[in-house]
């Protein structure tokens, strides 16, 4: 079998590189004439620029609209002058026009236009390490970092026309977040930890002036700007929209009506698709680069330019440079590959295992393969629900003897060979070198084939009684079946391996796939005893809740996490190990300084190296970034995370087609 070591030699580098930066990089905010408040402009890539004293440029659908007197000039239609955001482009200044037509498997797939569009109101800067102003201007924080200000950009309108002010956040926080509208709870970065009581307070959010806003803890959050980088990308919402459709506004009757207009059966799920999944329906307006133009059941789904977008280039060009974006729905992933095969699509994400056919393609179909690197914990995995409602399956499951069995009972280097072309090391799901958290010799924990040792744990849990086709039963004598679930085929090949393995110890393995929507559903239901999915995060005091039970979003925390996020009024209660890892969380939160954050943080990842409740076979592998040679911009070298949005960590509305 063919292999590519010298790019897993590369991804090595990259992470070695990018990750070093971070550790390094010192804390970059200036100090004002006050001690006690620091704070942060917008960056360079955020300010004004001499290069636009000349006035501003338009792509030439707008400037139709214009002349005939269907739009706003373009200068009307931005913020002023000095708090219009400059984005840095990657290679060269672009050209406007042409698509970015990539695949989608509908509605239900929102994320995949969802990611490279959304416009935070804080983003992460390229290296990771911290975050940057984006919607915001700037913002001051004191020096117990209990009190941020934050400054919006004057004159910044929602896609519609319609002034975007500090009106629009606290709508948000006092209509829709804090009364749970669209299905979330609070989420876990807008509390404070007392450090000697562990009790939580929900922060203040206060509104200054029109374009300023204050957030107050009651204790120290140190990291609060990066979680809500995360856990809050957005933390704004139009109010003049939303005003329109919400209960508290218009009654429930009246709302009840709304919801069905727009084909919802309830009100619950028509404020989620409108409060949280809002920029896949174009009724609503945005600070996106571009805006929803159809209904996304169509068979292509289309986004278009926002007319008052408020980012330009150095030289005054308004983005994005890409007209639209072109979304076909696809049913499977082998029809991306067809399609990017035939030039179907020009920039659009693979993971490693269509690496051989997208490479020996590559100068046939006139695209580029490029490894961006990922924070992964694995590349072939499996994560067992802890809190699956069967009890038997629940106890096994909860069993570290069982973990440990599923784990040594697989060749890895088959699963390398077969399922990542050998590029994926055969290894044990943990941190990666380089990361924070990372553990010496994690990687090696129970990856040894030894199936003798696999059957000699099942025998010692109490599996030793077998059916006709000899396989194993649950100790009362019941069938013993593990079920993996799955959003869709690409996993198939590992899992048919997976099932050859667990059967060779007596586990009968039931594969099904179900569409993504459906997959979600299971999940949040506490519906799903298997699946693949992956563990990926740059770090734990950024990115939690797949590490802590603080939500459902992860398969094997199930229940623990609606337990946290209900207050305890519904879910499964962590015990043990679990409910150690809120405490250690809950010290991460009220940490003072980002030493304690560290130690604590490393608290957490030792108690899931401990446990193993999360299983790999095979290391981590790069994603593979498929883009057109008449595409410009797009880095060759970034980090996919979900916590820089993916494809989105590179800045999309500064690509172009060349």
């Amino acid at each position: 079998m063919k292999k590519y070591s010298p790019f897993f030699l590369m991804m090595i580098m990259i992470f070695a590189v990018i990750f070093a930066a971070c550790e390094n990089e010192s804390d970059s905010k200036a100090k004002t004439a006050n001690s006690n408040t620091t704070t942060t402009p917008a960056p360079a890539s955020s300010s004004s620029s001499p290069l636009i004293a000349d006035g501003f440029k338009e792509a030439p659908m707008l400037t139709k609209l214009v002349s005939a007197g269907t739009l706003k000039p373009v200068t009307e239609r931005m913020p002023v002058k000095e708090d219009i955001m400059v984005e840095k482009v990657a290679n060269e200044i672009g050209k406007y026009g042409g698509d970015w037509k990539l695949p989608w498997g509908g509605p239900n797939d929102r994320w995949t236009v969802g990611q490279p569009t959304e416009e935070a109101l804080f983003r992460f800067i390229k290296e990771g390490s911290t975050v940057e102003p984006n919607v915001a201007k700037s913002y001051e924080v004191n020096k117990d970092s209990t009190e941020f200000t934050i400054h919006l950009r004057k004159g910044m309108r929602w896609s519609d026309g319609q002034p975007f002010t500090a009106d629009d956040v606290l709508f948000y926080w006092e209509h829709m977040l804090t009364k749970e509208t669209f299905g979330k709870k609070i989420y876990d970065a807008y509390y404070s930890v007392d450090p000697v009581t562990g009790d939580k307070a929900l922060a203040k959010v206060t509104k200054v002036d029109d374009y300023t806003f204050k957030v107050t803890h009651k204790y120290p959050s140190v990291q609060f700007l990066e979680r809500v980088a995360i856990d809050n990308k957005w933390f704004f919402a139009p109010a003049h929209f939303q005003k329109t459709i919400l209960p508290e506004f218009i009654g429930e009757a009246k709302a009840l009506e709304i919801a069905k207009q727009w084909g919802f059966a309830d009100v619950k799920s028509f404020l989620v698709a409108t409060g949280y999944y809002y920029w896949i329906n174009p009724q609503i307006p945005t600070l996106r680069a571009w805006v929803a133009k159809n209904d996304p059941n169509s068979n292509q789904y289309i986004m278009e330019r926002n007319p008052y977008y408020w980012k330009v280039d150095a030289q005054g060009n308004q983005l994005p440079y890409m007209d639209r974006i072109v979304a076909t729905k696809v049913q499977d992933s082998a029809q991306r590959v067809l399609g990017a095969l035939a030039g179907d699509y020009n920039l659009l994400d693979f993971d490693f295992k269509d690496f051989t056919v997208l490479k020996e393609n590559e100068k046939k179909a006139g695209y580029s393969v490029l490894p961006w690197t990922t924070p992964n914990w694995s590349s072939t995995g499996l994560q067992f629900n802890q809190t699956i409602g069967d009890p038997n399956l629940r106890k096994l499951f909860q069993d570290i003897r069982f973990r440990e069995a599923v784990s040594v009972a697989v060749d890895r280097k088959e699963i390398s060979e077969i399922v990542t072309n050998g590029l994926g090391v055969p290894q044990q799901a943990s941190v990666p070198e380089g990361l924070v958290g990372f553990q010496k010799g994690w990687a090696d924990q129970w990856s040894k084939f030894d199936q003798q040792r696999a059957n000699q744990l099942l025998d010692e849990i109490g599996l030793t009684k077998r059916d006709k086709n000899n396989f194993r039963l649950h100790a009362d004598g019941s069938d013993l079946t593990i079920t993996i679930i799955e959003a869709d085929t690409k996993t198939g090949t590992f899992l048919e391996l997976i099932k050859k393995y667990f059967e060779q110890i007596g586990l009968k393995v039931d594969l099904k796939v179900v569409d993504i929507g459906t997959h979600n559903d299971l999940k949040y239901a506490n519906k799903i005893p298997v699946t693949t999915e992956n563990i990926s995060l740059v770090n734990v005091a950024f990115r939690p809740d797949t590490l802590v039970p603080l939500r459902v979003l992860t398969p094997w925390l199930g229940s623990y996490g609606l337990h946290t996020s209900s207050n305890g009024k519904d879910g499964v209660k962590p015990e043990g190990d679990i409910a150690l890892i809120l405490d250690y969380w809950n010290k991460v939160k009220a940490s003072a300084t980002k030493e304690e954050i560290a130690k604590w943080s490393n608290e957490i990842i030792k108690l899931h190296q401990k446990n193993q409740w999360l299983i790999g076979y095979t290391g981590p592998t790069p994603k593979l970034i498929v883009v057109s040679n008449k595409m410009g911009n797009v880095p060759k070298e970034l980090v996919f995370a979900d916590e820089f949005r993916s494809i989105g960590h590179g800045h999309p509305a500064q690509f172009f087609i060349k």
